[in-house]
């Protein structure tokens, strides 16, 4: 095995362990925002939840692109 694949190997142990921890972590934040669904202890209305989840739900389709697409950021040529 080559330096690269060992290299390759260890970026992707890091990204694993990286993604695994970051989604956990978000994961846990969202739990705890539906805590805030208890009308005995929070007031809100429909606009203020469509408000939060549009902001979620746009975050995560901006993550998942940035997965997804690849991004043809080169010099105009002619």
């Amino acid at each position: 095995m080559g330096k690269s694949a060992k290299t390759r190997e260890n970026r992707r142990q890091r990204f694993k362990r990286l993604a695994e921890k970051r989604t956990n972590a978000i994961i846990k934040k969202i739990r705890l925002l539906g805590n805030c669904s208890n009308r005995s202890s929070y007031d809100y209305n429909e606009q203020e939840i469509n408000k939060i989840f549009s902001a979620l739900e746009r975050e995560v389709k901006a993550a998942k692109a940035r997965f997804t697409y690849v991004k043809f950021k080169k010099d105009f040529k002619l």
